[in-house]
C-alpha cells in the first residue's frame, strides 16, 4: 500500500498543478467520463492478458488498471483510505 499512497499523492499533485506534458494532467483535462472509459479499457486489457498472455504482460496491464483507477478515484474525490475502509468493512461483515 505504501507505493499506492505515494502514487495517489503524485496524482493529486498533478490534478492540482496540471503540468504540461503530463499524461495524468491530460486525463484530468479530458474529464471523469474519459477517465472512466480508460478504466474500462484497461480492465479489458488486464483480463485479456490474464487469459492469454504472460505473467509479465498481466502484471503490466494490472498496473495500468490500478493507475487509471486511482486517477478516477482522484477525479471523484475518493481517497485510498476510503477504499481501504470499505474493504475492511466487507471483511469484518462476512
Amino acid at each position: 500500500p505504501d507505493i499506492l499512497d505515494k502514487l495517489f499523492s503524485i496524482i493529486q499533485q498533478r490534478k492540482k498543478d496540471l503540468p504540461e506534458n503530463s499524461y495524468t494532467s491530460s486525463l484530468f483535462k479530458k474529464g471523469t467520463t474519459y477517465i472512466a472509459q480508460k478504466v474500462i479499457e484497461e480492465a479489458g486489457e488486464a483480463a485479456l492478458a490474464a487469459s492469454s498472455k504472460s505473467k509479465e504482460d498481466t502484471i503490466s496491464e494490472i498496473a495500468d488498471l490500478m493507475y487509471h483507477t486511482m486517477v478516477l478515484m482522484s477525479s471523484k474525490e475518493i481517497t485510498p483510505k476510503e477504499i481501504w475502509s470499505e474493504l475492511q468493512a466487507r471483511q469484518t461483515s462476512k
